[in-house]
């Protein structure tokens, strides 16, 4: 894994073997990044990376010059070498440990940017919870974009706010605009 742009560029991550998680691609991730930047301002938007895993979106947001993102993940190890790399990095990452359905139903703040990369094993109705939840409570600010990685095996077309799906290899990633 590496940073690909930014401050940070060609930085290699080197992931833990205990570390089960499956970091987006550089090809997806460099996808991601061109989409977001051809619409918004990095530097000054707020972003919250949800199952974050390894911090891998987190810290390629951070390098690119954006000041404020938030990353949330349940998994212990997961947000203890989030908080050292980020520490390496010298990235002022605010990272909890928290369930992301616990977080978003608590949250108080507001997102510009909310990528959500859940666990393949995810249904449709943890989809539908998912998306239903950020919008329902305007979780993401007026002109945001929540954008959800997933496999091919599921569509996410017939979801309120849908945009688009890009496909990367094994995986997608949907978009949608409030």
């Amino acid at each position: 894994m590496r940073i690909i742009s930014g401050i940070h560029k060609g930085r290699k991550i080197i992931l833990p073997r205990n570390l089960l998680v499956r970091p987006t691609t550089d090809m997806s991730k460099e996808s991601l990044m061109n989409i977001l930047n051809f619409k918004y301002e990095i530097s000054s938007i707020k972003i919250i990376d949800l199952f974050s895993g390894s911090g891998n979106l987190s810290y390629e947001f951070f390098s690119r010059g954006c000041k404020e993102v938030t990353a949330v993940e349940i998994n212990k190890k997961c947000v203890e070498f989030i908080k050292t790399k980020s520490n390496e990095l010298k990235l002022n990452l605010k990272v909890l440990k928290k369930d992301v359905f616990t977080f978003l139903k608590n949250t108080k703040f507001n997102y510009d940017i909310i990528f959500a990369d859940p666990p393949y094993s995810f249904n449709m109705n943890d989809y539908e919870k998912l998306i239903n939840v950020i919008f329902k409570k305007s979780i993401l600010n007026k002109g945001g974009c929540l954008v959800i990685e997933h496999s091919k095996k599921i569509s996410l077309k017939d979801q309120q706010n849908f945009y688009e799906t890009r496909n990367y290899g094994g995986c997608c990633m949907t978009f949608f605009y409030f």
